[in-house]
């Protein structure tokens, strides 16, 4: 695909689709604002090359209904702070009332449009609303990492409309991290794979067993696999449909000589919740009422030491509950440990960027990815929608 810096920007129309999809609290201000920071190069490189941009982003499930509480008036206010200029905020992303401002802007002004979301086209891929998006626009710079996984018409559809396609510098990072960790990987390439449930990743742990040296298992899914093997997990959350598949991935990977970690000690609580009463014991004894919630010391010990010789290093998924703090600190624990190494350390997944955030360790790692499930369909071996529009836009035009 082609990129932004290999185009002329000079009084060109820009649309940028990015992700402002930030979380938001009660009063409807944004609690971090790390999506709209992972977009200032694209943007503020466009406004140097005195281009006239257009940005357009989705906000929540409003499911193709106009909700206020989804307004992206909120991030119009925060990305004018960040880009240190005033940012004009449409009410609409389409419509008369949207093309008179497009045709007003000049170069070096932002216009914001409201919801993409707003209207139902967007999620059904509509060629009609993409068409409409397109109007008035010279160049379509996709620059929402976080969202290439969905077939909508501001992804896919668009690049049917817009004169000219390409990505912004962010998609090239996500793109080029993950092709450097994954096709051409400098090894031992080690994978930690967390979360709650094994069945949505398991077409992510069938594909990394053709790929890494290593595979650490933890958070809820690593139940699963103790459970397989025969210990007992309590009132841990297990899928018991998958015990089978479980131990055939774990077969695979001895017969592929992979080295495969699963948690040795665990934190146990008789309840999910804060007030729980908790303790730490090893997989082999947990109590018949309790349930895990954490990886224990002993283990963080283990995945450490599996990680000292690591080259590259892929996250996805805490190791515990760690939206609780007294579930989180072996999630804490190994966000220090992969900091702490020499290797190509790249994370994905909502969660795991938060837990990144959170321990004060972002600056850290080499890469933490904005995408939670475009990163596991990378992950699972997919062609994702957004980046094969591009692909083939180039294609088409001749830039092979």
């Amino acid at each position: 695909m082609k990129f932004i810096d290999e185009v002329d920007l000079k009084g060109k129309t820009v649309f940028i689709r990015v992700d402002f999809n930030v979380p938001l609290d009660r009063n409807r201000n944004i609690t971090d604002d790390t999506r709209i920071r992972a977009v200032l190069p694209t943007i503020n490189y466009c406004l140097e090359g005195s281009a006239k941009v257009i940005l357009a982003s989705h906000l929540g499930r409003p499911k193709g209904q106009r909700i206020e509480e989804f307004s992206l008036a909120p991030v119009a206010r925060r990305l004018a702070y960040r880009l240190h200029k005033k940012v004009r905020f449409a009410p609409d992303c389409i419509g008369p009332e949207v093309d008179k401002l497009k045709k007003k802007l000049k170069g070096g002004d932002v216009l914001l449009l409201e919801n993409l979301r707003f209207y139902p086209g967007e999620e059904k891929n509509d060629p009609e609303f993409a068409k409409e998006l397109m109007k008035g626009v010279d160049i379509y710079v996709d620059d929402a990492f976080a969202v290439a996984h969905r077939a909508h018409a501001s992804v896919e559809a668009v690049t049917h409309f817009a004169p000219s396609c390409v990505a912004g510098f962010l998609m090239r990072d996500e793109v080029h991290y993950f092709h450097k960790s994954m096709e051409e990987p400098a090894r031992p390439l080690v994978a930690i794979i967390g979360g709650a449930k094994i069945s949505g990743k398991l077409t992510a742990l069938v594909n990394l067993l053709k790929h890494v040296d290593k595979l650490i298992i933890g958070g809820a899914m690593a139940n699963t696999f103790l459970k397989a093997m025969g210990y007992n997990v309590g009132k841990s959350l297990v899928d018991d449909t998958l015990l089978g598949t479980a131990k055939d991935l774990m077969a695979a990977a001895i017969s592929k000589e992979i080295k495969f970690y699963l948690p040795v000690d665990c934190v146990v609580a008789d309840r999910l919740e804060k007030q729980a009463e908790t303790k730490i014991t090893p997989v082999q004894e947990v109590p018949q009422d309790w349930m895990i919630v954490d990886i224990g010391p002993a283990t963080v010990t283990l995945f450490g030491e599996a990680l000292q010789n690591a080259k590259t290093i892929i996250w996805n998924g805490p190791m515990g509950a760690f939206e609780y703090d007294a579930f989180g600190r072996g999630t804490m624990a190994m966000v220090h440990k992969v900091a702490e190494s020499y290797a190509l350390t790249i994370v994905g997944g909502g969660d795991t960027d938060v837990a990144v955030h959170k321990a004060g360790e972002f600056q850290r790692f080499s890469y933490v990815s904005t995408g939670g499930g475009a990163f596991l369909e990378l992950l699972e071996g997919k062609k994702l929608p957004g980046i094969a529009a591009l692909e083939n836009w180039a294609k088409k035009n001749g830039h092979d």
